[in-house]
């Protein structure tokens, strides 16, 4: 009697944690959502109003309209989904080449060099992107940030890409050189068909680190045809003051490929993680 109250008792602790965790990751979200749809006025009012009395889509309006939100959405659309396919494609084989490493020393040197680069701030390497950028004619080349996000990133997805790969026993390859396969069409026809959670796991992060990105791209693109959204609601803060109406709904704008990303790829990203044995 005594363990089954302990475990009640311990069962609404937890409850009442998870509820005040959601409740403190949710607020901020509901609280730039309400932002953006009040109207001006509204938004400077004292006592504060959790929800306007009027609704409006005037900041939504404004941001399409005179920010030109749309060309910087598409643009980051294009640069993050294209960089992430790049990071998982090139993390899938540098991942798979360490671990099928059999020196030890060198992988886990390897492995352990690479988590080192994720200690690396990131405003430490902007002024040699700018540096190198500029000698190459790069700057405002959304090209050349595509390469240099698939280089930020693709350190710590390949030591995801060789985490999945390590639970997939060798003897499937060694099967499939018996068949006839080389070790490229073993990779493609029979390793990564076990993998896909774990691939899309490694695009998901990426997408997101990309997505999000607004050091790099600050320093690298220079015109405000192809600003990136993150550098778009960077430029909402003025001398002048912060149009909080529009930045809220911005943001509830960059909010939504993330939400995207996450909705469709949950399954295999949670797979991914905490799977990634061979199926079948």
């Amino acid at each position: 009697m005594i363990n089954r109250n302990k475990k009640i008792a311990m069962s609404i602790v937890r409850t009442v944690l998870l509820a005040l965790f959601l409740i403190a990751a949710l607020l901020p979200l509901y609280w730039i959502f309400v932002t953006s749809i009040k109207a001006g006025n509204e938004i400077y009012t004292f006592p504060l109003k959790y929800w306007p009395e009027k609704p409006s889509f005037d900041s939504y309006r404004e941001l399409f309209s005179f920010s030109n939100f749309g060309l910087y959405f598409r643009n980051s659309l294009l640069i993050s989904l294209s960089a992430a396919f790049g990071a998982m494609i090139v993390s899938i084989l540098a991942g798979f080449a360490l671990s099928r490493l059999s020196h030890r020393r060198l992988k886990g040197a390897i492995e352990l060099g690479m988590y080192f680069t994720q200690t690396i701030p990131t405003f430490i390497i902007m002024v040699p992107i700018f540096t190198i950028f500029s000698f190459f004619h790069l700057i405002n080349s959304r090209i050349a940030l595509g390469f240099v996000y698939v280089a930020t990133v693709v350190a710590f997805c390949t030591v995801m890409g060789k985490s999945f790969f390590d639970r997939i026993p060798a003897s499937l390859e060694e099967a499939a050189k018996i068949d006839g396969c080389n070790l490229m069409q073993a990779l493609t026809k029979v390793i990564l068909p076990i993998t896909l959670p774990g691939m899309a796991a490694i695009f998901c992060f990426a997408f997101i680190n990309i997505w999000n990105e607004l050091f790099i791209a600050v320093t690298v693109l220079s015109s405000s045809d192809k600003m990136t959204v993150p550098v778009a609601l960077n430029s909402f803060i003025s001398k002048t003051g912060i149009s909080w109406g529009v930045m809220g709904a911005g943001i509830v704008v960059a909010l939504l490929p993330t939400m995207v990303v996450f909705g469709i790829g949950q399954k295999y990203i949670v797979a991914g993680l905490t799977d990634g044995g061979v199926k079948g």
